[in-house]
């Protein structure tokens, strides 16, 4: 018995530390008074005590006798005086901020539900751009961003975003940087990517972080930090400028390419020979998996020793690389069949 009641009394706690709970007290305490004086069933004594706090006056039923006036004037006396704290405790939740604490925690709890998500930290010109791409690719995005209007940008075009510093370790952690599939560090300052990168490789040793520089020593920096692959907008738009100037043609193709309903894969095979056995050691040659996926292309093959770009026939499969395969989406099914359960990961990037 004693355990129920400290339950209870544990229950009741923060419905007491508020004006709510003398509210209530008025409520039941005016409900009895009623109905010990007029003998009125309960509905009419709380509808009597709602009206006589309200103030609205009284229309269907009114107390008829001395100790019901007393009834009512008790409840009008306590009642102005609950009422009044109650309204200060209400506006005095607004001015601390309870209302958006509460708002955010409830972001956090859909967030902490969202599994193989990829996170964008930063959503100013670059990071605008990346989301579109993963938009278009139908890829689940949250974004951490700091600036007021840079967030207000994001939900506008129907983002999750999570406000914050994403060089923190909270933050990264309120993100999901445990279960997300990517983390992009899209800051415009290489030192505030580069924390980023060391918090969250500091954090999840198996996350894939894509980093953004602007010269080439706050690459190597970022690298050395843990970055899976760094990017400059500088370099990379300056490398393809000049690939435009010396080969139209080349660069037209994969503009063709990119508005057809062709895509290049990426299939990551699994570490564990004994999963892989069905086509460790075979050759390309001997799978056959231009027939088998009916005409499924294998473009490269990257492993430890590096990237072997147009393989031949005789190239071995082994288990630990990453096939990058152009092919129909019905093609790339059919790879993935193929490969069935020496296949850790597949994801699709428009060519």
């Amino acid at each position: 018995m004693r355990r129920r009641i400290r339950r209870w009394r544990r229950r009741l706690r923060p419905l007491t530390s508020t004006p709510l709970f003398p509210l209530l007290s008025v409520f039941t305490a005016g409900a009895i008074g009623y109905r010990w004086t007029e003998n009125w069933d309960w509905g009419d004594c709380f509808w009597g005590v709602l009206v006589t706090l309200t103030t609205v006056g009284y229309g269907d039923q009114v107390p008829n006798t001395d100790a019901g006036r007393w009834v009512t004037a008790a409840i009008l006396v306590g009642g102005l005086v609950v009422v009044q704290q109650t309204l200060q405790w209400m506006l005095s939740l607004q001015e601390t901020g309870y209302f958006q604490l509460r708002r955010r925690q409830r972001q956090l709890r859909e967030i902490q539900r969202m599994r193989q998500h990829v996170i964008l930290c930063g959503y100013g010109r670059i990071g605008r751009e990346i989301a579109d791409q993963l938009i278009a690719e139908g890829v689940r995005l949250l974004v951490i961003e700091n600036s007021p209007e840079d967030a207000r940008a994001a939900r506008e075009r129907q983002l999750e975003v999570l406000e914050g510093d994403a060089t923190l370790d909270e933050t990264l952690q309120e993100a999901g940087v445990f279960d997300c599939r990517a983390l992009v560090a899209a800051l415009p300052n290489n030192a505030a990517n580069l924390y980023v990168v060391l918090s969250a490789r500091g954090l999840s040793s198996g996350c894939r972080l894509i980093a953004r520089a602007d010269s080439k020593e706050a690459e190597r920096k970022l690298r050395l930090a843990g970055a899976d692959a760094v990017v400059s907008p500088y370099i990379s738009g300056g490398r393809q400028m000049a690939a435009i100037a010396l080969r139209p043609l080349a660069i037209n193709f994969l503009d063709l390419l990119a508005g057809s309903n062709c895509e290049v894969e990426e299939f990551q095979l699994r570490s564990d020979v004994a999963r892989c056995a069905a086509i460790d050691g075979r050759s390309l040659t001997e799978l056959d998996l231009g027939r088998r996926t009916d005409g499924a292309l294998v473009l490269a093959i990257q492993s430890r020793s590096g990237l072997i770009a147009n393989p031949n026939g005789s190239t071995q499969l082994q288990a630990g690389q990453r096939l990058i395969v152009m092919g129909s989406p019905s093609q790339l099914q059919a790879m993935e069949r193929l490969l069935g359960e020496a296949l850790e990961d597949a994801s699709v990037l428009k060519a």
